[in-house]
């Protein structure tokens, strides 16, 4: 096994899904702090928000071939990604406490992702390259499905996966929190 498929293998069966987990730790911990009665559906809708960040590059990934494009869309979910990010925790902070644990959660739900990008650049760091015009490849901007398809079963099983611990959880707590405040984004704050 060389460098390359120890990667591959080390990202969709190690990273994946400690991503997953971790995404539904943090989860956990929004249920733990009464999101629907602090932040309410407004840190919810950021919640998903950031959910399609990085679940659209992550599909584009698992199917689409690895190139030029796909790289740019990663790299601009990620960024998006982080400032969303940024965004969630100083409103957050402001309304209920994010514990140490949630804290360090949220560092993996940081981490995580970046180490998926750096992974995807360095296995297809010839596409890397062409987008800034190095290199001996040429920078390909085309959609196309992948050459050599991820196996269906672990494709059914990590969409399942992030059906049943990340969009079923999240929409799940926007609705407790729009139902708690009566169909209003933002909780009143008791006193």
């Amino acid at each position: 096994m060389d460098v390359a498929q120890a990667t591959r293998i080390f990202l969709l069966y190690v990273i994946v899904p400690l991503w997953l987990l971790v995404g539904i730790a943090d989860w956990v911990c929004h249920r733990r702090t009464d999101i629907q009665h602090t932040t309410g559906a407004k840190e919810s809708l950021i919640h998903l928000l950031m959910l399609v960040e990085m679940g659209a590059p992550v599909l584009a990934a698992l199917v689409l071939e690895i190139n030029a494009l796909v790289l740019v869309v990663m790299l601009a979910a990620f960024v998006a990604h982080e400032a969303t990010a940024l965004w969630d925790v100083s409103y957050a902070v402001t309304r209920r406490r994010v514990t140490p644990v949630e804290q360090h959660i949220h560092s993996f739900l940081e981490v995580l992702p970046f180490m998926a990008l750096s992974f995807v650049v360095c296995l297809h760091w010839g596409q890397a390259l062409a987008i800034v015009g190095m290199g001996p490849e040429t920078a390909d901007w085309a959609v196309r499905l992948k050459p050599d398809p991820l196996p269906l079963g672990y494709l059914g099983a990590v969409l399942g996966a992030i059906l049943l611990l990340e969009v079923l959880p999240y929409l799940e707590e926007f609705w407790r929190g729009w139902r708690a405040n009566g169909g209003h984004l933002v909780a009143r704050l008791r006193h």
